[in-house]
């Protein structure tokens, strides 16, 4: 018999989720017929696989060892060589600056260099994060950006710090800030709507003024920060967040973004990249705002934090404006 420990980092969540995590190679007619047979108990009680598990509770396994060694994945900490650029940290979260050309999550054809395995590499060799004392947990990011895109991503050290961030996230109580150069003078701030629809073999997305049968309402702020003869600088914050949203968004306006090869204008997109070497949108999120929080996050209330843009970025800025 083997018996675990629930601690924070798996405390609050569904007795079957925890076991399919832990045993993550068993299905889950396994895992429910090991929990009805009384061979998984919760406490030294018979057990219902809907039952939330707190800290402190305990999990009985009357399972050979072999078995469960058969059905568990080792977590191995795949070394990064991405220096990351962190803007804060503390016990709960972390912010990193993501730089442009680097994926948010991995992919299977990718090296460790992304955002996630380098947070977790980064936490493990600070002693932050154990996996041999983690039963579930891996530390993990809250938001997503484009590999193109640069700005802050938002990283959980540990579980209630996730499930808290995403719920501030979801209920829109942080706010994320874009800096953006589209082609075109906007004249005033607004906020544009429409439908979003996307092609998942393209991996591109459509933008309509009515709404389709596999569409989805957007909401995207615009903020004129300054204006040129042939450009503007915009803030963006996302009232909606979706798959290539401001890019594919702002298209549809008439106003691309300089550098975006998907979205983007063939004539603009051409000329900067001849004259300043961009070969990528610019668009980075630069701003991201607490406005309520509670928690494990309560103390970062009001709190606001800036990452900067690249060297190419803050130049193309300044000669434009």
């Amino acid at each position: 018999m083997k018996e675990l420990i629930i601690n924070k980092n798996d405390s609050g969540q569904r007795l079957d989720r925890f076991l399919k995590k832990y045993l993550s190679k068993a299905n889950q007619s396994f895992i429910y017929k090991m929990i009805r047979k009384k061979n998984i108990k919760l406490n030294n009680n018979k057990a219902k696989p809907e039952t939330t598990i707190f800290e402190g509770d305990t999990i009985q396994l009357y399972l050979a060892d072999e078995t469960i060694e058969k059905f568990r994945e080792e977590i191995k900490i795949e070394k990064s060589n991405l220096d990351l650029d962190i803007i804060y940290q503390d016990k709960n979260i972390i912010l990193i600056n993501k730089p442009v050309g680097i994926l948010s999550h991995s992919a299977k054809k990718e090296s460790s260099n992304n955002i996630v395995d380098s947070m977790v590499y980064y936490l493990y060799e600070k002693g932050e994060y154990n996996p041999k004392v983690e039963k579930t947990f891996t530390p993990a990011v809250c938001n997503r950006l484009d590999r193109n895109t640069s700005g802050i991503i938002i990283g959980a050290k540990n579980y209630p710090t996730l499930k808290v961030a995403n719920d501030l996230i979801k209920k829109k109580k942080i706010s994320r800030y874009y800096k953006t150069i589209v082609k075109g003078g906007i004249k005033k701030d607004k906020i544009i709507e429409g439908f979003l629809s996307k092609d998942e073999e393209l991996n591109k997305v459509a933008i309509t003024h009515n709404k389709r049968q596999d569409s989805k309402e957007i909401l995207t702020s615009i903020k004129l920060l300054n204006r040129s003869s042939h450009y503007s600088l915009l803030e963006i914050e996302l009232i909606t967040g979706r798959t290539h949203q401001i890019r594919a968004h702002l298209a549809s306006i008439g106003h691309p973004i300089i550098g975006d090869m998907k979205y983007g204008d063939t004539i603009t997109n051409k000329y900067f990249k001849e004259k300043y070497d961009l070969q990528s949108q610019f668009l980075h999120g630069y701003r991201i705002k607490f406005n309520k929080t509670y928690g494990v996050l309560a103390y970062l209330k009001g709190k606001e934090f800036i990452a900067e843009a690249n060297e190419k970025f803050i130049r193309i800025e300044k000669e434009l404006f």
